[in-house]
């Protein structure tokens, strides 16, 4: 599945858990990091592994060089569960990493294994400091396909851009003849004359992208662009097929129209692009409150109210604010078995945990509550929607409607599949 096929939960899952993985920092040179394409067998990452254990036997230092062969080691293992990398590879992070709040030699060895949202090209092995996310990283950005089209009275391009691969499909010359100022009758039937080659170049270019853009699946959008007034002439006269005319998502000024002018609307396009996601955004939450405006009965917000009807199954959409920071923790009691969950915002679940202490517990009052679980909220709910087939968008708060979400909504919200009985 590529990334623009991927829903904004699973990516945010994706990239929660590789940029947490980014994030980790070995006390030395013993952290693991091995790629393997779908073009290898998994005997030559064994290989290679082998060959490195024997280059890191002779690390000097004795807590460094076990680490590294324990990492190792441990990525063999990883490795021996599969048959092959399979249609996009596999990515095994490994390595003895320090514990939180300990000091040296607290470190507990720790594995990851991950299948890459796309085909890896790369076969790759690393020791270092810290883990090699940067490939990953980068098949997470967003990989939907962009048109370019630029266009002047003299020449257009056609060229597409995908993630940060930038292809010029056709360039071509327009053959309309230049502005004359002879005067009289004469000058009328030039002018007359030029229209028309304009309106034919006009049909030729549009035909042109029809032909290259209408077939891409995942088109997000197209930018116009060209120097002077030719573009705004061109969009404005209808030559484009409506589904096209439609993705158009903004017209640049561009002071070339061939290789050099793509460069251009390439160096101005994320700042486009990441207006589309916001645009989505945007349109789901004033969904939301349209419905809350006009009191339909058909949303609810806050997180009691919502995992109780995500549970009955009358959750249509459900909202979350990327920013969400809170914890479910479960909390039992080991003599009786008492279970019992709380919703705690993540900086106070130390503080309830120190809180359990010597408590009481509600079923046979024995002092044995403790915290068994700790989920993100996130993850949580989405469980619970993907269980009874309910859409999950995670909001981020780079609009207004999003801060909305997060501010007055707390960070939880959803649309209904029906009304609810009072």
């Amino acid at each position: 599945m590529s990334t623009a096929k991927k829903s904004s939960l699973e990516l945010f899952r994706l990239k929660k858990v590789i940029n947490t993985l980014a994030n980790k920092e070995g006390s030395h040179t013993e952290l693991i990091t091995i790629y393997v394409p779908p073009d290898k067998q998994i005997s030559d990452a064994l290989n290679l592994l082998r060959n490195e254990y024997g280059t890191a036997s002779n690390i000097k230092s004795n807590v460094t060089r076990k680490n590294v062969l324990d990492a190792i080691v441990k990525a063999q293992q990883k490795l021996k569960l599969f048959k092959d990398p399979g249609e996009k590879g596999i990515v095994i992070f490994t390595g003895a990493l320090p514990q939180e709040g300990g000091g040296p030699g607290t470190e507990r060895m720790e594995s990851y294994v991950i299948v890459p949202p796309e085909p890896i090209r790369i076969f790759l092995y690393r020791c270092d400091s810290r883990f090699h996310t940067e490939h990953l990283q980068e098949m997470l950005r967003e990989k939907e396909t962009y048109g370019i089209l630029l266009v002047d009275a003299s020449n257009a391009t056609i060229a597409t851009l995908q993630g940060k691969k930038l292809d010029i499909v056709m360039e071509m010359h327009s053959g309309v003849t230049g502005k004359t100022r002879a005067g009289g009758q004469s000058a009328r039937r030039y002018e007359r004359l030029r229209d028309m080659q304009l309106n034919e170049y006009y049909n030729r270019v549009a035909g042109h992208a029809n032909d290259i853009f209408l077939p891409i699946e995942n088109l997000k959008g197209i930018i116009l662009g060209g120097p002077g007034p030719t573009k705004y002439d061109f969009q404005k006269g209808g030559y484009l097929h409506y589904q096209l005319a439609n993705k158009i998502l903004d017209v640049v000024d561009t002071a070339y129209v061939e290789e050099q002018g793509v460069k251009e609307v390439v160096d101005k396009a994320p700042e486009i692009m990441r207006k589309v996601r916001y645009i989505e955004e945007k349109q789901i939450m004033q969904k939301f409150l349209y419905e809350v405006g006009h009191d339909t009965g058909m949303i609810t917000y806050g997180e009691a109210e919502v995992r109780t009807l995500l549970q009955s199954g009358a959750v249509r959409t459900l909202l979350i604010s990327e920013k969400l920071d809170m914890t479910r923790a479960t909390v039992k009691c080991s003599a009786c078995g008492y279970e019992e969950q709380h919703t705690v915002k993540n900086q106070e679940v130390p503080k309830f945990e120190e809180g359990l202490a010597g408590k009481p517990c509600p079923k046979c009052s024995a002092p044995s509550l403790a915290v068994v679980d700790k989920q993100d909220v996130i993850d949580d709910l989405a469980q619970l929607a993907e269980a009874s087939n309910t859409e999950v968008e995670i909001i981020s708060t780079e609009t207004e409607e999003g801060q909305m979400l997060k501010n007055a909504f707390g960070g939880i919200a959803a649309i209904l599949r029906f009304k609810m009985q009072a």
